[in-house]
């Protein structure tokens, strides 16, 4: 009978040490990541704690996750496991799918392909594989884009979502967020301007690529809506170089004005077909809250600082001109 007692005192014993002693990060004070891709066996999850060094006794890892019969319920996603968990605490975490968020910013984006790069950069899903559905004209005609108006439904800013979010689920998050932004108070404004949302997005988008200095966009705002309400021609350097799909141009030149695009706001009136880059909260709102002015033209200053000249009439806007011309010749920028 004792040594039944004993033996049974040792399993007990034994089976406590198993559930209940540390086995993460038991030599370490820092957390750590595990990433679990969307189908993976037990046994991948089990290598990946080993090599990543956060579990010290696999053997006790693996006969409580089977107890726990968590090997047959692998939940992907991103789990941040902190030093000194027992085996149960582990398996209950891992087995619960209570994974971390995490937070993906995109901004100064100019292209579908940057911000693919951007947004599956942090993510399970591949770059390739949310560019397909920016893509696909059928697939977001379901939130009422088209190729080139898509871009204007995604805001950027920055957003908490799982790892092992997939890119129809990113894609209902940013059009849920894309309705957030546009509040009953904003698409008032848009309206009162005659445009619609992604014409709103499409001239932020230029007000943009036109200046980085924030303060000066709703004054630049006004002068293209100025235009627009006179039927002139926007004349937009930055319409060109998207058109041209040559970033690298620092000086646009008459050969450039010759290229046949509805990008191209010398040869055709009104707005072009769809943003040309990604407008941040700042432009959008620089077009809502547009400056109410007489200004038809704006230059560069010679100084280079960013800022520009406004001008109200072709006479004074020309010699504005010439002198950040003259500016350009001297810097040996062509």
């Amino acid at each position: 009978m004792v040594a039944i007692s004993v033996l049974i005192s040792s399993f007990a014993f034994y089976f406590y040490q198993v559930f209940f002693s540390p086995n993460t990060l038991t030599e370490s004070d820092v957390p750590a990541e595990l990433k679990i891709p969307s189908n993976a066996t037990f046994q991948q999850v089990s290598d990946s704690l080993t090599e990543n060094d956060i579990i010290t006794d696999v053997i006790s890892f693996s006969f409580v996750a089977k107890m726990l019969k968590y090997q047959e319920n692998i939940k992907p996603g991103r789990y941040i496991i902190h030093p000194k968990l027992s085996n149960k605490e582990l398996v209950t975490l891992l087995r619960s799918g209570r994974q971390t968020p995490i937070d993906i910013t995109f901004n100064n984006i100019r292209t579908k392909e940057d911000l693919s790069e951007k947004i599956a950069k942090n993510l399970e899903f591949s770059q390739d594989r949310f560019l397909a559905l920016l893509q696909d004209s059928v697939y977001i005609r379901k939130f009422d884009f088209t190729e080139e108006t898509i871009m204007s439904m995604f805001i950027p800013n920055t957003y908490e979502v799982y790892w092992d979010i997939s890119p129809e689920q990113l894609f209902d998050r940013m059009y849920r967020e894309y309705n957030k932004f546009w509040t009953k108070p904003r698409i008032a404004k848009a309206d009162s301007l005659g445009m619609t949302r992604t014409e709103v997005a499409t001239l932020a988008s230029i007000v943009q690529a036109e200046t980085a200095k924030k303060e000066e966009r709703p004054k630049i705002a006004g002068v293209y809506l100025n235009r627009l309400e006179r039927n002139i021609p926007l004349q937009a350097d930055p319409t060109l170089v998207f058109a041209l799909g040559d970033f690298s141009i620092k000086r646009v030149l008459n050969v450039h004005k010759e290229i046949d695009s509805p990008y191209n706001t010398y040869m055709y009136t009104g707005l072009p077909p769809g943003p040309i880059n990604l407008p941040d909260i700042s432009s959008l709102e620089a077009v809502l809250d547009y400056d109410q002015h007489n200004y038809l033209y704006f230059c560069a200053k010679e100084d280079f600082s960013g800022y520009h000249v406004f001008s109200t009439n072709l006479r004074d806007h020309l010699i504005q001109a010439r002198k950040y011309q003259n500016a350009l010749n001297q810097a040996n920028v062509y």
